[in-house]
């Protein structure tokens, strides 16, 4: 049973995100806050406490954009606490989907909220909860915790079957767009991740990445061809082909000379 925290300044949503939250079955208790002071007051209280405490909070549900500090902030602040409350971004904003997974948050949230959607976060935070619960050590409860996994800047975060696994950039072909998810595609198989198209395009430019459509995003150095046919221009990587749309090709044919003389 999850102790939740939701954080948002406008007061209408934080009520709604609280009904929703006190709804689920998986929460003990949902309290509000309406600024990052005051959520950040309560989280310190709920450390000082440790876990089994009466104010302990096991996740955070954080809207981003708020007066003062920003919800980032905040992540960013509970980062340095040696066990912090797991965090789940609540935003009407997709854009910093990026920076919400660099601070580890559980899961990033779109408004307005639907209750599914939100009972998917929920889930995801319950199992991270009890996992942690489960490997706390009996025997000496003051040691410090072992720390979370963090991946290198050369590996990417995918959840598969629960399980968190860091795939390398590297190993990336080509990246779909499927909505405000992403599909990263590699030699083996295919995986799913939270992260609008946009968003990895631009913090995967220096590693080689190029736009060549509103749906894809291919590694420059895994293009095996480019095919000019009928006027419609396509790529091949690997076994896939992919369509180069017309404000694309040109730039992609001159990055592709490039790198051949490179």
């Amino acid at each position: 049973m999850l102790r939740v925290l939701a954080v948002d300044d406008e007061k209408p949503a934080l009520e709604e995100l609280l009904f929703l939250l006190r709804s689920d079955p998986r929460v003990l208790s949902a309290e509000g806050a309406t600024d990052a002071t005051e959520a950040l007051r309560r989280i310190t209280l709920a450390l000082d406490a440790g876990p089994d405490g009466d104010d302990s909070i096991d996740v955070v549900f954080l809207d981003i954009h708020m007066a003062g500090l920003t919800g980032l902030d905040v992540a960013r602040l509970l980062a340095g606490f040696a066990m912090p409350p797991l965090i789940v971004f609540v935003t009407a904003h997709e854009g910093f989907a990026v920076q919400a997974f660099d601070l580890e948050a559980v899961d990033y949230v779109l408004k307005p909220v639907r209750r599914e959607r939100l009972a998917e976060a929920v889930r995801r935070a319950s199992e991270l909860a009890h996992t942690a619960r489960d490997s706390r050590p009996a025997a000496a409860p003051s040691a410090p915790p072992a720390p979370r996994p963090v991946p290198a800047a050369d590996q990417i975060p995918v959840e598969l079957g629960g399980v968190t696994r860091f795939v390398a950039i590297d190993d990336i072909t080509y990246v779909e767009a499927q909505g405000d998810y992403a599909r990263l595609h590699t030699a083996e198989g295919s995986h799913l991740v939270r992260i609008p198209l946009s968003a990895l395009e631009e913090r995967w430019a220096a590693r080689g990445f190029v736009r060549i459509h509103r749906s894809h995003l291919v590694a420059l150095s895994r293009i095996d061809e480019l095919r000019l046919d009928a006027g419609a221009t396509t790529v091949r990587v690997g076994t896939a082909e992919l369509p180069v749309s017309r404000r694309h090709a040109r730039q992609l044919r001159d990055l592709l000379m490039r790198h051949a003389r490179g």
